[in-house]
């Protein structure tokens, strides 16, 4: 007779150091943004972060290339571009104006768009309850954009990048889930940057002032460094650790990130003397609100 014993995928002292540090890498990605944009152009943040990415990565793509199919390749070439592509320099563009922890706090409305493209474009199913979390955290997200920037219209615009990169990301995880589930992190992550990875070089090389800001901008180097920071553990060792959570424990409890990464990115922010009002609070607190009743499933019973 064999028994079936059901894995325990109870978060134990070395899964909780490894969220932590997930919420301490994501959450201090905008500082190291912002610091990339003292001597770089936003174009130059973006293309910098996904060359040494590609960097990095590109040793585990001799290996992993193999392992896809050519008629998957499409697939990959979308999720490099809409999930690693675009994010950099939308991020980097609205970082011009926005403050650093605004880019936090929006980002973590990755997890509501991701309810709505799946719903809309993947045949996903919803509740009430769900479709109620979306406008909660939209309106919450407008609300802060609104009062941050004492309702400059312009100026909000360039939040709606921060929140078109989330856009990205949740398009992204539908689209892996649909067509790439089969595939592990280090084969997809490797591999669509390879389609993004190349021509982001290219730019910097031959398109960009790369060359320039290095020999002539005293924060050249500095901002490199925070850039090589962000790209190396922020992208390359933050989705292993990332992948591995998730086969360790549940979505569920990996989730939680996103409702800690606006802290850190706040406490970042203020640290640098960014201005941050008690009000700003209210409405992060409906965007999270939004997140948390948009992702809520129904309870089962055994």
């Amino acid at each position: 007779m064999i028994i079936m014993m059901k894995q325990d995928n109870r978060p134990r002292g070395i899964h909780w150091l490894a969220l932590a540090l997930l919420v301490l890498v994501w959450g201090s990605s905008f500082i190291l943004i912002k610091r990339g944009l003292d001597a770089f152009s936003s174009f130059e943040v973006g293309a910098l972060r996904i060359a040494i990415s590609f960097l990095v990565l590109s040793p585990l793509l001799i290996w992993h290339l193999k392992k896809v199919p050519r008629h998957k390749l499409k697939y990959f070439l979308l999720a490099g571009i809409i999930g690693n592509g675009l994010p950099p320099f939308f991020f980097a563009i609205a970082q011009t104006v926005i403050d650093s922890y605004m880019a936090g706090v929006l980002n973590s409305l990755t997890p509501l768009f991701t309810l709505v493209i799946g719903v809309l474009f993947f045949g996903m199913r919803t509740r009430w309850l769900n479709v109620v979390g979306v406008f909660i955290g939209l309106g919450g997200a407008v609300g802060l954009l609104s009062v941050a920037n004492g309702g400059q219209l312009n100026n909000m615009w360039y939040g709606m990048f921060a929140i078109a990169a989330a856009l990205c990301y949740a398009t992204n995880m539908n689209l892996i889930k649909r067509f790439l589930h089969e595939f592990s992190a280090l084969t997809i992550t490797p591999v669509a940057f390879m389609f993004i990875g190349v021509p982001s070089i290219i730019y910097l090389l031959g398109g960009s002032d790369l060359i320039h800001v290095l020999s002539h901008d005293p924060q050249g180097w500095q901002s490199l460094g925070y850039i090589a920071i962000l790209a190396v553990i922020g992208t390359a060792l933050a989705m292993i650790i990332h992948n591995w959570l998730i086969r360790q424990t549940s979505a569920l409890f990996t989730s939680t990130v996103t409702y800690l990464m606006p802290v850190v990115s706040i406490l970042w922010g203020i640290a640098d003397g960014e201005v941050f009002l008690a009000v700003f609070l209210f409405w992060i607190a409906l965007i999270l609100l939004g997140v948390y009743l948009a992702n809520k499933r129904k309870k089962t019973t055994s």
